[in-house]
């Protein structure tokens, strides 16, 4: 189950239609898309004004960075136009919602679907942003490899047999391992609902080319990403075991 997930970048242009997309016979295969601001910002920026809700432009406009804006609003509207070819429907009319936070029962849980029967996940980093979709709940997250002193900064949030491993690293190679190990967890927090409201010292994944263990009811898998970045995707057992 250690296997590394291949995703393909997306080939066409937003602002094309996309052909209706169909989850995979295997309820706990997501379908994962990889997206580039630089390459596809364009298309989003021309898409977001019909497409995007008030509270996503809103979102949108207060990114004091251009930068942080632009990947923003490509995966924002990347999101609506692969969940609206899930869901047969347009762009603009993917019923989004919030689920009740596991942690304290506020509006601000994992987003789902109005009808909750596709489940999906979003994550960007840098330019780059990822989706997945799927049949059962379903992480992903990417991350950009850190600099060696934010690394070393916040290591020791980590499981114990995780900074053991890192410790254990020649130091050129500890932030690619943090990085994966990071972002194992956050596919799984986010998953499960949680966020960093769960430590991440609580449930060792491990920082090494393959997850080491998975937690109960949820199998880990790495994505492939670009060089520099880390990503992983996290998806629930059918049965919960």
């Amino acid at each position: 189950m250690n296997r590394t997930v291949r995703y393909s970048t997306v080939t066409q242009a937003l602002d094309e239609p996309m052909e209706r997309l169909a989850l995979p016979a295997d309820p706990g295969r997501p379908v994962l898309w990889a997206l580039d601001a630089v390459r596809h910002g364009d298309a989003a920026q021309r898409l977001a004004a019909a497409v995007l809700d008030a509270e996503e432009k809103r979102r949108a406009a207060a990114f004091r960075r251009e930068a942080d804006r632009r990947c923003y609003i490509t995966a924002h509207v990347a999101l609506r136009v692969f969940l609206g070819s899930c869901l047969g429907v347009g762009p603009a009319e993917v019923p989004l919602r919030r689920e009740p936070c596991v942690s304290c029962g506020g509006p601000h849980g994992r987003p789902v679907t109005g009808d909750g029967r596709i489940h999906f996940s979003l994550s960007h980093s840098g330019d780059l942003a990822l989706l997945a979709c799927a049949a059962l709940p379903v992480g992903v997250d990417i991350e950009a490899v850190p600099r060696p002193e934010h690394a070393r900064e916040i290591t020791g949030v980590l499981h114990p047999t995780e900074i053991a491993e890192l410790a254990a690293l020649p130091e050129a190679e500890r932030p690619a391992g943090f990085a994966r190990a990071w972002s194992r967890k956050e596919s799984y927090l986010k998953g499960i609902g949680t966020g960093l409201a769960r430590s991440p010292a609580l449930d060792l994944l491990g920082t090494g080319p393959v997850p080491v263990s998975h937690p109960v009811g949820w199998t880990i898998h790495d994505v492939d990403a670009p060089e520099g970045f880390a990503a992983a995707v996290a998806v629930r057992h059918g049965d919960g075991s």
